[in-house]
């Protein structure tokens, strides 16, 4: 060991490592890892905005080689050289990554699907005018300076960043101990909501919410729940769930499709391809079919194709519990608050931008004041010169040297130093009478210049109003729409329905118990009497026996003819083409091989009140309480004990006062009030609605509206409306009186529905020939009447139904033309 006299002394180890370790977390901290709160920039993001601007590389100039800039910042502002700076480069110009670009790439900058940017040779770039407004008057001393590790030039400490650049695009990294993760929002919001703070200093989170609900990220999807956005917010940590949007898109032959248009934030696409073919070839999801990827540069699209046997909502849930397709945002607002880090909530973040900005305009306003006073003083002497013109004239002539000229005019005329300096260097043409009256002129100006500069330094009330006046500027020329979607429903409460739009739609039901779910304008509207477009490929021997319109988000209640119930969401049932076949009911519901589905109801929650109207073929009819179908078990309920040959075919439901008719095949048709038919539990039978003849059989039950008219079709495509009044009031468990007369030419009734004029009503043949009636084209007649034809069909075919289609669709094409509804 050398003695201490030789500049060597004795440390302890442990000592020396943690002073050591220390100095370099804090290294990595402050000036590498860490985003500034004021301008929400790392220092390399810093150096390379200030370099490009100093390269003059402003949007209205050509782009530069990526490597030029990568050199420049290299060379003179960032020590670490060039493998992470054009990295930061890179991703500053990725509009996947950042919600608004600060730097203008032209080339291959990488993709969402985790490709990287070409090599900087062949990369160029340019500033964006975002930021150019971050680095919007820096040369006005707006902000402090300091050397850069060469010492030979300066280098701005922070930037003057007008635009919000922390919130607006977040930021990411990790230093030691430490890392920080600050989702990106939208410009219009945050400025929006900065306007309020700089108004109402005192607001609450509730109140900034109202203008910045949360994140919006540059690859939108959809955020769920306000739960951790709050959190955040208020702690700044908090985590955020992210989905992907999606859509189930019908496909040829029946199946179906789930389509990938956005990603969670950073999520990388191929990567998630990857694990769901994974997935697949492991037997963990079966059901897919194929996996493509139609992505360009117009959008995202991702076809996950399904077969035909499989529910694609079971598939999305698996998807989304086990996939990227959701995702969560860990939010950890950390930044550098006078050089050390700090956990910065929500309310912080918006008074140091404020406060930020309130300094920067303050300085700009010094800094133009004092070049305004400068000028007025020059100008002060400008005008002594010209009042003593000719002396000052003779007085520079007579002097020996220029010095001797500026001493005598300091003391003769009363001039600073620099008016006389500045009287010296004026040219002769400045003393013309116009050039003497333009300097009049811009001296008057910059007198209400410096009154208006002092005005603003000594009034905070009007500096507040110019960066009141600069944000709203700002974000009326930048400011867009938002992308990211953000649903109401937290993670842990997000419903299947949450995933699936609500939507009017087509459900029908064949024979042999086949099902399907089509979009309402999949059947366009024709006149009265056309022949229909194909409504259903049916197998052989196997017709249509329901069809009803509902929405997505609905239950649907099956009633069996054996008298059993099953439910089932309207969204569970793929959607499909207009001339698919479907898929076998059995595969929704656990209904018997050879039990076939009679009717169906559509409810939107069991907790409502009211009732449960059954209708059985031979006339039969309960009530039965709406609540007590509330619990369905996966293998139905018996909601009517049928007596034998009996079938249950029609079910409302009611709110306990209304009347009710029943129409029968052979025409005739009874009235009778709600209240005479006993409310009895769920698995009782039922009691006599219709007497009727031994050949005859009930075709439809319906609910009487007054304020409609009865619409009767019978199965040679013959029909006609007759008022409700023409049907008196009888007891249950009569014949009825006559509502169509049948014959020959029209056939037996097979179906009847309450319409008004504004109605439109599907019909559909055994053949599953389908055809939209507008219901004001068929005429209001008499009871004991034919009617008019309203369906033409072909040689061996027969109407089976129709149905009531609740809102009709505007500028729907006819074989006519265009008719506007």
């Amino acid at each position: 060991m050398a003695e201490a006299g030789q500049g060597i002394g004795t440390v302890q180890i442990e000592e020396e490592l943690k002073r050591s370790y220390l100095d370099y977390a804090m290294s990595v901290i402050i000036a590498r890892a860490l985003p500034d709160a004021r301008d929400g920039l790392k220092p390399v993001q810093r150096r390379i905005l200030y370099a490009m601007r100093e390269l003059n590389l402003t949007p209205d100039r050509q782009h530069t080689k990526s490597a030029k800039v990568t050199g420049e910042v290299a060379g003179n502002y960032h020590p670490h050289g060039g493998e992470v700076i054009y990295p930061t480069i890179a991703r500053l110009a990725q509009p996947f990554n950042m919600r608004y670009p600060l730097v203008d790439g032209q080339g291959n900058f990488g993709s969402v699907d985790g490709d990287p940017p070409a090599a900087m040779r062949y990369t160029e770039v340019r500033l964006t005018p975002y930021a150019m407004e971050c680095l919007e008057d820096i040369d006005r001393e707006t902000v402090d300076w300091r050397p850069n590790y060469l010492q030979d030039r300066e280098e701005p400490v922070v930037l003057p960043g007008k635009f919000p650049n922390l919130l607006c695009n977040g930021g990411a990294g990790i230093a030691v101990g430490m890392a920080t993760n600050i989702p990106p929002h939208n410009l219009t919001e945050v400025i929006n909501a900065l306007l309020h703070r700089i108004r109402k200093p005192d607001c609450s989170l509730d109140e900034i919410m109202e203008h910045l609900p949360g994140p919006d990220f540059p690859t939108a999807g959809l955020i769920l729940g306000v739960k951790g956005i709050r959190q955040a917010y208020e702690t700044g940590r908090g985590s955020i769930i992210m989905q992907a949007r999606h859509q189930i898109e019908p496909m040829e032959h029946g199946k179906a499709a789930i389509v990938i248009t956005e990603l969670p934030y950073q999520v990388n696409k191929r990567t998630l391809l990857e694990n769901i073919d994974l997935l697949v070839k492991s037997k963990k999801l079966d059901g897919i079919t194929a996996l493509n990827d139609y992505s360009n540069r117009l959008g995202m699209r991702v076809v996950i194709e399904l077969r035909r046997d499989v529910n694609p909502n079971t598939i999305l849930n698996f998807l989304l519990k086990h996939t990227a397709l959701r995702s969560s945002f860990g939010v950890n607002m950390l930044s550098l608050v006078d050089d050390v880090p700090r956990c910065l909530p929500l309310l912080t973040i918006l008074d140091h931008t404020i406060a930020h900005r309130r300094e920067v305009i303050r300085r700009r306003t010094e800094y133009e004041l004092f070049r305004a006073q400068d000028r007025a003083h020059l100008l002060e002497g400008f005008q002594i010169a010209i009042r003593f013109l000719d002396e000052i004239i003779a007085l520079i002539r007579g002097s020996e040297t220029a010095e001797a000229a500026r001493r005598e005019m300091v003391v003769r005329f009363g001039m600073s130093v620099v008016q006389a300096n500045y009287i010296l260097s004026i040219q002769l043409r400045q003393l013309a009478r116009l050039e003497q009256q333009r300097i009049d002129d811009e001296y008057r100006a910059l007198l209400r210049t410096i009154g208006s500069l002092l005005h603003i330094l000594s009034d905070p009330e009007r500096l507040t109003q110019i960066m009141i006046d600069e944000w709203t500027a700002l974000r009326d020329k930048y400011g867009d729409a938002r992308r990211t979607k953000i649903t109401p429903h937290e993670p842990g409460e997000v419903r299947d329905e949450d995933l699936i739009p609500e939507e009017e739609t087509i459900v029908t039901i064949t024979r042999d118990n086949y099902i399907k779910r089509v979009p309402i304008d999949s059947y366009r509207t024709q006149r009265r009497g056309g022949k229909g477009v194909i409504a259903q490929t049916t197998k052989e021997e196997d017709t249509l026996s329901h069809l009803f319109q509902v929405s997505t988000h609905h239950y649907i209640l099956f009633f069996t003819d054996r008298g059993r119930v099953y439910r089932l969401k309207a969204y569970e049932i793929p959607e499909s083409s207009r001339q698919a076949k479907g898929s076998p009911i059995i595969n929704y519901i656990a209904i018997a091989s050879d039990e076939k589905v009679t009717a169906t109801l559509s409810v939107r929650e069991f907790r409502a009140d009211g009732y449960l109207v059954m209708v059985s073929r031979r006339g039969e009819i309960k009530r039965t309480q709406l609540s007590q179908f509330q619990n369905l078990r996966a293998n139905g309920l018996i909601a009517f004990d049928l007596e034998e040959n009996d079938a249950l075919v029609w079910v409302h439901h009611t709110h306990g006062s209304s009347d009710l008719t029943l129409i029968s095949r052979n025409g005739m048709c009874i009235r009778f009030p709600e209240e005479e038919v006993p409310s009895r539990g769920r698995a009782a039978g039922g009691v006599r609605g219709m007497r009727l003849a031994p050949d005859d059989e009930v075709v439809s039950s319906l609910i009487v509206d007054n304020n409609a008219t009865l619409l009767v079709v019978s199965e040679n495509g013959y029909g006609k409306r007759t008022a409700f009044d023409e049907y008196r009031g009888q007891h249950r468990g009569g014949k009825g009186i006559i509502t169509m007369k049948c014959t020959d030419k029209t056939g037996r009734v097979v179906g009847a529905e309450a319409v008004t004029d504004k109605d439109v009503v599907l019909l559909m043949s055994e053949q599953a020939k389908a055809i939209r009636v507008r219901v004001r084209e068929i005429r209001v007649i008499g009871r004991n009447t034919q009617g008019v034809r309203v369906h033409t069909l072909r040689e061996g075919d027969r109407l089976a139904n129709l149905a009531k289609v609740i809102e009709e669709p505007q500028n729907i094409e006819d074989e006519q033309g265009t008719l506007n509804l």
